[in-house]
């Protein structure tokens, strides 16, 4: 964007290029300077300079002139609901200027970045995800006797998984739920995992709004915690939005307000 500046600047030195139009509509112009406008507002927004997109611009700058003339000829934009609609646009286009001039004027610098990221971090302290494999089933009896064999090593975990758990995600993989945190678990399922160590199995079936469990606790290791280049942008996101929310609750307590 800054380069595409540049060359309006060169431009703008080297000839008059705002005196002229690029259409006139019933006698009406379209100026050149709304045409770069235009079209620099829309490669601020992601779309690449070309002459199909100033083609496309021009026409719709003559299509909405034609449609303008006709709403004026109408008188349309006399109508009560036109007004409040005109104004509410107006405010809102003016409100979204002032945060981003705020914004512009108040960067989220580095630092309350790598603060915030330092945080979070510490927030997480030493969490952990759980390696788990479970066998469901509906009632008490049937998870005694499949756990039963599983103490007397008759079949596998795998394969008991494989036969007995209602389980649809995790029965064909041996009952294998991967890695995850407790809390991606129901209350008494992950209290039963938590309180496992290392290669254990739940000493008894363990009831929930599912059915009955035979827990296993395969493998336990920290939560990753992902580099801050990889969260920057979330973060700088956060404060941005909780900067401009402060600044907003800072403008309406200086206000003077009487509600009717």
């Amino acid at each position: 964007m800054k380069r595409f500046a540049v060359l309006l600047a060169a431009a703008a030195i080297s000839a008059p290029i705002y005196a002229q139009n690029i259409a006139t509509v019933n006698g009406k112009p379209i100026s050149q300077k709304d045409f770069d406008q235009f079209i620099s507002l829309l490669v601020d927004q992601g779309a690449t300079d070309s002459p199909q997109l100033r083609e496309q611009v021009k026409q719709e700058l003559i299509n909405r002139q034609v449609l303008v003339q006709a709403a004026e000829s109408a008188k349309v934009g006399s109508k009560p609901e036109i007004v409040t609609e005109i104004e509410l646009a107006r405010q809102g286009i003016l409100v979204r200027g002032l945060m981003d001039d705020y914004l512009e004027k108040n960067p989220v610098s580095d630092s309350a970045i790598q603060a915030e990221y330092d945080k979070v971090k510490a927030e997480q302290g030493n969490q952990q995800e759980y390696k788990v494999r479970h066998i469901l089933v509906e009632d008490e009896k049937t998870a005694q006797d499949v756990q039963k064999q599983l103490k007397d090593k008759k079949s596998s975990f795998a394969d008991l998984a494989k036969k007995y758990s209602r389980d649809p995600g995790s029965a064909q993989r041996g009952g294998d739920l991967g890695w995850g945190a407790a809390t991606n678990y129901v209350k008494p399922f992950a209290d039963a995992v938590t309180a496992l160590q290392k290669g254990q199995m739940s000493a008894a079936p363990v009831k929930s709004d599912f059915g009955w469990h035979i827990i296993e606790l395969e493998d336990v290791r920290p939560v990753a915690f992902p580099p801050l280049e990889q969260v920057r942008p979330q973060i700088e996101q956060m404060l941005r939005q909780q900067a401009l929310s402060k600044y907003q609750q800072d403008l309406v307590e200086k206000a003077k307000i009487q509600e009717n």
